[in-house]
């Protein structure tokens, strides 16, 4: 792969990537006491794990063409946070005994109930509505396909350098590489949200324009990087 084209495919991952963190649910350590709509954990932390997990689910597609690698790592991104927003749901259903609610809409987009009602004064909702599950496994698809068009990026220059002969360090290598533009995008995206977001009806969404083009900057930087790493022009 020539270095245009590596570059091409991290700088399009990592739009992917910080664009696809805004739309994940999270509401920090107020949503660990069900005090605020979202999974209780930080953004990046969440949409890093994902991540890994589309990684991880891309590597298995490896040798097949870019957008199944991608689609791979789509799907095992949205699996992950599927996975957790419901078990999360039922956490704060059951044991907490709080009805999912947003704070930042009086009416969930997608089933059209009023959920204001249902909100514990003093908070700023709790669980993962509707709409904020939807919300989610989009985040996950567009951070999984672009976790995967990385990989794919970079595990394609590695073997096509002459440094390296054996798949297992490739596919290794491009792993690593993709573990670490994916931390820094989700950073990156992260510092724009400036803290807490409840999915794609929050009012702070309006800023994913700014964070894809700081992750995509970012990521063409990183690209150049990774020329250097996977054995240079």
């Amino acid at each position: 792969m020539d270095p245009i084209s590596l570059i091409l495919f991290i700088a399009i991952g990592g739009i992917m990537i910080g664009a696809g963190v805004h739309f994940i649910p999270v509401g920090g350590a107020p949503a660990a006491m069900a005090t605020a709509t979202g999974v209780g954990t930080g953004t990046a932390m969440l949409a890093a794990g994902a991540g890994l997990t589309g990684l991880i689910t891309a590597a298995t597609m490896t040798g097949e063409p870019f957008y199944v690698v991608g689609v791979g790592g789509a799907i095992g991104a949205m699996i992950m946070m599927g996975i957790t927003m419901f078990i999360a749901n039922i956490i704060y259903i059951f044991g907490v005994g709080v009805v999912p609610a947003a704070s930042k809409v009086n009416v969930d987009w997608i089933t059209k109930r009023n959920q204001e009602k249902y909100k514990t004064p003093g908070t700023e909702g709790h669980g993962v509505p509707t709409t904020s599950f939807v919300s989610g496994l989009i985040g996950g698809l567009l951070g999984g396909f672009g976790g995967g068009l990385v990989y794919y990026g970079i595990n394609t220059a590695v073997n096509d350098a002459t440094l390296v002969t054996d798949p297992a360090i490739s596919i290794g290598l491009a792993a690593i590489l993709g573990v670490g533009v994916f931390f820094i995008n989700s950073v990156i995206a992260s510092y724009n949200i400036g803290g807490t977001i409840e999915g794609m009806h929050d009012p702070k969404f309006k800023r994913i324009g700014t964070g894809a083009l700081a992750c995509g900057i970012a990521s063409v930087v990183l690209g150049i990087f990774c020329i250097i790493l996977t054995g240079g022009i």
